[in-house]
């Protein structure tokens, strides 16, 4: 029977982090078998670093920071597709 118990949510390690010309080779991949809850949260302190970066680099012109919050950012919708087919995912128990 299908199971709704959020603790036997893992990622699936199916999303990869593309960056680059033509973003045709994977620079990073999420493991499998990553708590969903704990991927989410992690998520969130990666679009909370984001955000003050990207505040940082516009204010005090370090475009450095800006494109660092680009990655950040980019690695934390990374985590939470994995998190996301993770939860979406019906195993029979």
């Amino acid at each position: 029977m299908p199971t709704d118990d959020t603790s036997r949510n893992f990622t699936v390690g199916k999303t990869k982090f593309y960056q680059g010309e033509n973003q045709t080779q994977p620079l990073f991949c999420i493991e499998p078998g990553i708590p969903c809850h704990y991927a989410r949260e992690q998520a969130s302190e990666l679009m909370g670093c984001a955000r003050d970066m990207s505040i940082a680099g516009v204010m005090d012109d370090k475009p450095q920071c800006v494109w660092a919050a680009h990655y950040l950012s980019a690695l934390a919708k990374a985590l939470l597709d994995d998190a996301e087919l993770g939860m979406k995912r019906r195993d029979v128990y």
